[in-house]
């Protein structure tokens, strides 16, 4: 599974999951935590929209951490 950060407000944490591709879509899972509120939902969005965040710097790759 593939995460990817959403450019959000400080304060927030916001994130989404690739859980299924197709050749012309994701179907994604978006997660946000505001205050300690979390809420996700799944959604299915378009490979030409997701391309777009990413070029647009809206959603970049997590950076997965080390375990030593």
């Amino acid at each position: 599974m593939k995460r990817y950060n959403i450019k959000c407000r400080a304060g927030s944490t916001e994130y989404i999951d690739i859980l299924k591709e197709s050749d012309s879509d994701f179907l994604v899972r978006f997660t946000r935590d505001t205050n300690g509120s979390v809420r996700t939902t799944e959604e299915t969005i378009t490979r030409h929209l997701f391309n777009i965040c990413v070029q647009t710097g809206y959603l970049n790759p997590a950076v997965e951490a080390c375990v030593a």
